[in-house]
């Protein structure tokens, strides 16, 4: 795997449980939005399953506000990791973020753009999976939701801000005196739209589908006004979509908690000392007695009202 080789030749240093249980690692970036040919700066995303304590403290006696809290994990990130021996010897750099499994699924629930973008890549982008990451993987579709619009909207508006007043630096002030603009950020903010219109009216993304677009953006083939009208116009688009998309309107958290307590399974066994996770008798049973308990308390109520209550 990737991160084992890296680590072998001592250019990055990550805890050991993240060399070990990374469940799913792609390729993001221009590579898997297909507008780049340059494949020696690589964006790589992944996710891992930190140990059971990390997740579950209760497990070595934390109690939750007493005393000092046991470590935790979120993620591991590391950039610009230069790889001199790379690509027969002229060199790769990597950015690297490895989320721990909890806060991938968050993120991914909020429908973060850069995580939804890691589900979606494409197949020959994913350079080591797992039996978890591919069920994670098969379920993608179920982060989904139509929150999707605002998250992808304000990270788009962000790019577009960016493209005019954040201040260049390196190669991309270069681009800026060629084409008058920021074409990187452009690109970012066409690509944001046209991706959140496929959640919106398809309930999937192809993350390559206008790559042509995107490279003529990238080659300085369209002014700066012209993203911004094209930006405004697609936004008003988007609204419409919005109110018509058959997604729901937010993340359906119960089944996505399920996702995530099989991947866990998977990895440690069984979860039984920690968490509970009521079978389906029991809910219907605790649905039932919840159902018995209103109904009781609208007849005293009525009792005490001497009639029936409005609305029956």
């Amino acid at each position: 795997m990737l991160l084992q080789e890296l680590s072998n030749k001592q250019l990055i240093h990550p805890p050991d449980f993240v060399l070990t249980n990374t469940m799913y690692l792609t390729m993001m970036g221009s590579v898997a939005y297909a507008v780049s040919s340059d494949t020696s700066d690589m964006d790589i995303y992944g996710f891992c399953i930190p140990p059971k304590a990390m997740l579950f403290p209760h497990l070595a006696g934390e109690i939750p506000g007493f005393g000092s809290p046991a470590p935790r994990f979120e993620q591991y990130q590391q950039h610009h990791v230069h790889d001199l021996t790379a690509l027969a010897g002229k060199g790769r750099t990597y950015d690297l973020t490895i989320y721990g499994i909890v806060k991938y699924f968050q993120l991914c629930m909020e429908n973060n753009p850069n995580m939804i973008d890691s589900l979606f890549t494409p197949q020959f982008c994913v350079l080591h999976t797992t039996q978890a990451g591919n069920m994670v993987r098969e379920n993608r579709s179920l982060f989904l939701h139509k929150g999707a619009w605002h998250k992808f909207k304000n990270y788009a508006y962000s790019q577009l801000h960016k493209m005019t007043f954040k201040k260049p630096i390196g190669k991309r002030r270069e681009t800026v005196e060629e084409y008058g603009y920021d074409v990187k950020f452009a690109y970012h903010t066409v690509r944001l739209l046209d991706e959140v219109e496929q959640i919106l009216t398809e309930g999937t993304i192809d993350l390559q589908r206008n790559r042509e677009q995107l490279k003529s953006i990238r080659r300085g083939e369209w002014t700066e006004e012209q993203v911004r009208e094209w930006a405004s116009d697609k936004e008003r688009q988007l609204e419409e979509a919005y109110h018509r998309s058959e997604l729901p309107p937010g993340p359906d958290e119960a089944h996505i908690k399920q996702l995530l307590i099989r991947c866990l399974e998977m990895h440690y066994g069984n979860l039984g000392e920690a968490i509970s996770v009521p079978d389906l008798a029991d809910a219907t049973l605790e649905e039932i007695r919840r159902l018995l308990t209103l109904y009781e308390e609208r007849r005293r109520m009525e009792r005490e009202a001497g009639g029936t209550l409005p609305g029956q």
